[in-house]
Formats: structure tokens, C-alpha cells, sequence
């Protein structure tokens, strides 16, 4: 009864709240290296995240890559070829690797 209670509650304050006046996101320019296959992740990274997602990664094994492109096509279902995840893997390592493979 209590949890009711604090759920009712919890949802009538959030449907009540309000903010005066405009609300200003700011922009944040992320710093893109380009080269080889950033089209390719142009066209298949950049559509769902920014490229803040990528550089908050920070530098990465190729392996690290590899499994961030796999876990992108099997758990999100990012509709990325295998031509396309091994050039995407290869851009993000070349500018964005810590130089090992493991």
C-alpha cells in the first residue's frame, strides 16, 4: 500500500513539474580524425550515437574495436555488413587504437 502510495505520488510530481523559460543545449564539437573508411562510419556509426561515443572510449586494442562493432550488430541490431564492421574496426583502430591487437 505504502509503495503505491509513493508511486502515485512520484508520478503526480513528475507530471507537475515545469520549466520557465527556454532550455539551451549546448553544442560540443567533437574532434573527427579523418582517413580510410570514416564514410563507412559516417554511414553506420554516426546515425544512432554521436562521435563523442566513440572518442569516450578512449584507446582501444583492435580486439576492443572488434568487440564494440560485433556487440553493436548482435545486441543492438545495427544493420552493419561484414565488409563494413572490418573497415569500421580498421578506422577506429588506426586513429582511435592504443596500438595492440589484444
Amino acid at each position: 500500500m505504502k509503495k503505491s502510495i509513493l508511486i502515485a505520488l512520484f508520478a503526480a510530481t513528475m507530471a507537475s513539474a515545469q520549466v520557465k523559460g527556454n532550455i539551451e543545449v549546448p553544442y560540443i564539437a567533437f574532434p573527427i580524425k579523418m582517413g580510410k573508411g570514416f564514410e563507412t562510419v559516417q554511414a553506420n556509426c554516426l546515425m544512432c550515437h554521436s562521435f563523442g561515443y566513440i572518442l569516450n572510449q578512449g584507446r582501444q586494442s583492435r580486439a576492443f574495436w572488434r568487440g564494440k562493432v560485433d556487440k553493436m550488430i548482435d545486441h543492438f541490431k545495427a544493420p552493419i555488413n561484414k565488409q563494413d564492421a572490418k573497415i569500421i574496426t580498421d578506422y577506429l583502430f588506426q586513429h582511435y587504437g592504443n596500438g595492440k591487437e589484444k
